[in-house]
């Protein structure tokens, strides 16, 4: 394979999810996977093919139909919180053991599971039907037959596939025929919304018979070359303009092309990690919470065996007394969890101010009230992808948005006034500036208008026209189109101030001056934007004129050793550029006929190597690239989603650190962060030199270590190097950081550094997407957000203790009894939401996770020991001649208890929380026809039973109450005075 097009998919040596992704099994070599090496593509003829390939299939499905049903089990038995429950249930199946009736323990572990099964199913059921609609789309097929339909399931490697306009594609493929260029909508695989410029393969346009040629002539294509097999053959070199992704639309045309990769093969695919079994920090607090609970458990019990000195068979009095202390941990709260995690979910789903919103995991929404690392991508999260011009800067005159008449009129005057250089000889000094500073500005927005990969469309009601449009250059009829929005923003500029660009195809340029004239430019070479290279050049000939003018745009770091001396260009890139803007350096050369055959010929010759092509190329265009003539600075802004800047305020505010990642340049990464005050303006930022080895990265980060108070930027090769030999000291570093901004990062990259932050921090996560290359970031993250379109997200949780009884009949007690009243408290708030809002300090009272610490977690236990001695001692004190309806006494007054202290508990008042007092006060009153053989109904309706009991309720919370409140009083929570 070659540099210039990466047909083969990344492959990285190591794995953190320990699971093999070359294959569908270790045998995967018989199915496509395993080493990847180039291979010869016979177009049209699959079946002529060297080796296997995998489907071309997409699955993006946890389970099948026969792991769906244990798969799920397993994740929920694995923890042993639901471990606990499930013993206990089949520990009635014994004789010996058995306390009560079976559907006592199995009932409520049965809805739990029930709820769970299902979750699961209609979840995995979207996927399927998602994938399904995927791999069900028909495409059309050359073959020798014709053209015949094939699903994307039945697509092979060396296909021939027609992909007609607004077709996604599925597969990797190169473009062989169509008429003109063709461009691709990228938004789904990177979140861009600018169009890229695809070029068919040259010599597929000379076919007699059009398309159905390929199939019938001997093509093929071996690395990255494509060859006739004809008289004489024909070799012709392919590069990154010549080919398809899959996850991309195409915009506009009709391509036909031959698929390379297809199924786990796809770049896009082996990106993604397999989605994994997610669970939540507040159900892992609680497993170990019940861990605490079993082993006091175990303690009580032996303790209780030891009072009768071990007698007889006491290792089954242990288990016994197991299970009648079991409901220390009463199953109702897994219940509660999971109906309050619905409820959670509904809640956001129906929130007015995130329409629209969709949660596709309801078992962990409560994690969005914990989150300390915020990860983010930028375009088309953070940004909208959309550029606009800000200044023009020519050294000694900058223009910026309220002086651009004033480069309209330079360029009017341009074209319109006939040249005067006889009285111009003549005129006054101040007339020679004026008109050498508008041949500079003319000069300018001349090689803007002409430096760039930007193709103006043109459409007529919705379809496109371009015969006819393009005939009169309908000025409102035309779109530009460019894979970049840098280029278009650059452009559109051009055409306010005079100079536009109505005409483009693969050999010439047209541009219509203020007069109206059209100037003619034929483009013999260009050379596209690069990572490596940091900048794009263009070869034009003017057909008026004759002379031939090399273009150059790109980085000022590049830029700097490509333009002549001048004391300006680093001063005034660095004042742009703190000023949030995106800078260019523009620049140009003469050249003679004779200099660019010469170049021609070696261009050319370097492009048909095999080996080092890329380097070959560099160096003939490099040759070009000395002592060109500056010609000005451009400086243009990407527009920030709305309420970005105040939302990253809000999340400092909140003591949340948010880490950009991004596959975009460094300078524009750079840019963003200071526009959307990613970075304050009080804060410096530390760019990271590029590292290639061990020493350089010790140095480097030395360098950073001795700042304080910085944001980083690094770039994604850099920080390979920083992790494989200083993973624990850069993260140590980088957590320091107020913010860390992370370019030219790779999928798999993205969702390491996620991982890191887990493993390093042990905090929660959250990444932030809306492309494909996002999504194994959002899957790794503890909570993951997928934005469409301009969505904006936000989510405020409160939660509430409760104290864990135990009793006769506890059953119905923890089932029935209460368990409306404790899960209404999901519509507790401690705080209004606008209030919330407002002051987002309180977030980081959350982040403490004091409402289920260990402490509270005692204080609660020491409160039911409390409540559950006045209850016991206080029957047997007030009742003592009337022993035998103990029963009744100690549960009327624990049902009374638990409704008081869930009361006490409530910090705002809502309607269903009164409802689901009385109906649980109600329940037990209407269930005491059924308890007649327990409870004598008779003996409850006594009014010193009345006034007993609600003697023991009192003293049982009113001591609580005046702690509380005492509590409060003296050391108030953060958020007190706010609602007061």
């Amino acid at each position: 394979m070659t540099d210039n097009i990466p047909l083969q998919p990344v492959r990285h040596k190591k794995r953190h999810d320990n699971k093999r992704r070359d294959g569908c099994c270790p045998w995967s070599r018989c199915c496509g996977g395993g080493d990847f090496r180039p291979r010869t593509v016979w177009l049209g003829h699959p079946e002529k093919r060297e080796q296997r390939y995998p489907r071309n299939v997409i699955n993006n499905q946890k389970y099948n139909f026969f792991t769906f049903l244990p798969g799920v089990l397993f994740n929920q038995f694995k923890y042993f919180f639901n471990l606990y429950f499930l013993l206990l249930a089949c520990s009635q199946f014994v004789n010996e053991l058995r306390l009560g009736a079976l559907y006592t323990y199995w009932v409520p572990l049965g809805f739990v599971l029930i709820i769970t099964i299902v979750r699961e199913a209609v979840e995995e059921m979207r996927c399927f039907l998602r994938d399904k609609e995927v791999n069900s789309q028909i495409y059309s097929k050359l073959s020798t037959r014709g053209t015949v339909k094939v699903k994307s399931s039945g697509i092979q490697v060396g296909d021939l596939i027609i992909v007609e306009k607004m077709y996604i594609s599925t597969f990797f493929s190169t473009v062989f025929h169509h008429k003109g260029s063709c461009f691709l909508r990228t938004d789904q695989l990177d979140g861009e919304t600018d169009w890229k410029l695809r070029l068919p393969v040259a010599c597929t346009q000379r076919l007699p018979t059009a398309a159905v040629s390929l199939v019938h002539d001997s093509f093929f294509v071996i690395k990255s070359h494509k060859r006739e097999d004809g008289d004489p053959p024909v070799n012709e070199s392919l590069s990154i303009e010549n080919t398809l992704w899959a996850s991309t639309v195409i915009a506009s045309g009709t391509v036909v092309g031959v698929v390379i990769y297809t199924g786990k093969e796809l770049r896009s695919v082996m990106n993604t990690s397999n989605p994994r079994h997610k669970i939540g920090l507040f159900d892992l607090e609680v497993n170990c919470l019940t861990k605490i609970l079993f082993g006091a458990l175990v303690v009580v019990s032996l303790v209780m065996v030891a009072l009768q000195h071990f007698a007889g068979r006491w290792y089954l009095q242990i288990f016994r007394f197991l299970l009648l202390f079991s409901n220390i941990v009463p199953i109702s709260l897994r219940v509660n969890l999971d109906m309050g995690k619905m409820v959670f979910s509904w809640m956001i789903k129906k929130d007015s101010k995130i329409p629209g919103t969709v949660v596709r995991a309801s078992t962990f929404p409560e994690q969005l009230g914990r989150i300390s690392y915020l990860l983010t991508d930028k375009t088309g999260t953070l940004t909208q992808n959309e550029m606009v011009f800000r200044r023009l800067h020519l050294g000694t005159v900058a223009y910026g948005m309220d002086s651009m008449d004033e480069v309209q009129s330079h360029v009017f005057s341009a074209y319109t006034q006939p040249p005067q250089d006889l009285q111009a000889s003549r005129a006054p000094v101040a007339t020679k500036v004026r008109k050498t500073i508008s041949s500079r500005v003319h000069e300018a927005v001349k090689a803007i208008a002409l430096v760039h990969n930007v193709t103006p469309v043109y459409e007529s009601n919705g379809v496109t026209d371009q015969a006819e449009a393009e005939m009169h250059y309908e000025d409102t009829c035309r779109v530009y189109q460019a894979s970049s929005p840098d280029e278009v923003s650059l452009v559109q500029w051009t055409e306010s101030v005079g100079l536009t660009l109505v005409g483009r195809d693969q050999s010439s340029m047209q541009l219509r001056t203020p007069s109206g004239q059209i100037l003619n430019f034929t483009i013999l070479q260009i050379f596209p934007f690069t990572y490596e290279s940091k900048r794009m050049g263009i070869i034009v000939r003017d057909e008026s004129t004759g002379e031939i003018t090399f273009y150059m745009k790109g980085a000022d770091v590049v830029m700097a050793g490509i333009v002549q001396y001048n004391d300006w260009l680093e001063e005034e890139c660095g004042n742009m550029a703190r000023e949030g803007l995106r800078v260019l350096v523009v620049a140009k050369k003469s050249l003679t006929e004779e200099q660019y055959q010469d170049f021609e010929a070696r261009y050319v010759q370097a492009k048909l190597s095999v080996h080092d092509r890329s380097l070959k190329v560099a160096t003939v265009i490099e040759s070009l690239e000395m002592e060109m003539e500056l010609l000005c600075l451009t400086g243009v802004e990407d527009q920030l989603q709305a309420d970005v800047r105040p939302t990253l305020e809000i999340l400092r505010n909140a003591g949340i650190k948010v880490w950009m990642l991004t596959g975009d340049k460094l300078e524009t990464a750079t840019c963003t962060a200071k526009n959307a005050h990613l970075v304050t303006r009080n804060q410096d930022i530390h760019v990271f030199r590029p590292v290639t080895t061990r020493s350089e990265a010790h140095l480097e980060l030395n360098a950073f270590r001795r700042k304080h108070d910085c944001a980083l930027v690094i770039s994604g090769d850099s920080l390979e190097v920083c992790l494989k030999y200083y993973e624990y000291e850069f993260m140590e570093l980088a957590c320091q950081c107020p913010a860390v901004v992370c370019c030219r990062c790779a999928p798999t990259q993205k969702a390491q550094i996620v991982r890191l932050l887990q493993e390093r921090t042990g905090k929660l996560t959250c990444a932030v997407g809306d492309g494909g290359n996002d999504v194994s970031m959002i899957q790794e993250a503890d909570c993951g957000v997928g934005v469409e379109g301009k969505a904006v997200f936000s989510s405020v949780f409160y939660f509430a203790s409760v104290p864990l009884y135990q009793g006769f009949l506890i059953i119905g007690y923890s089932t029935i009894y209460t368990m409306f009243p404790v899960f209404s408290l999901v519509l507790d708030k401690d705080v209004k939401s606008e209030v919330a809002m407002l002051y987002p300090e309180l977030y980081k009272d959350l982040l403490k996770g004091r409402p289920l610490s260990f402490k509270t977690f005692l204080i609660w236990v020491l409160i039911s020991i409390y409540q559950g001695s006045i209850i016991m001692y206080g029957a047997l004190l007030l009742f003592e001649s009337e022993f035998v309806h103990i029963v009744a006494i100690s549960f009327t007054s624990l049902i009374l208890t638990e409704l008081l202290m869930v009361a006490l508990t409530v910090q705002t008042w809502h309607w269903l929380m009164i409802v689901a007092e009385l109906l649980s006060l109600a329940c037990y009153i209407a269930s005491l026809v059924f308890l007649h053989e327990f409870i004598d109904v008779y003996f409850i309706a006594t009014l010193s039973f009345v006034w007993k009991v609600t003697a023991i309720t009192l003293v049982s919370c009113l001591p609580l109450y005046i702690l509380k409140y005492l509590r409060r009083r003296f050391s108030p929570p953060s958020y007190s005075k706010l609602t007061s």
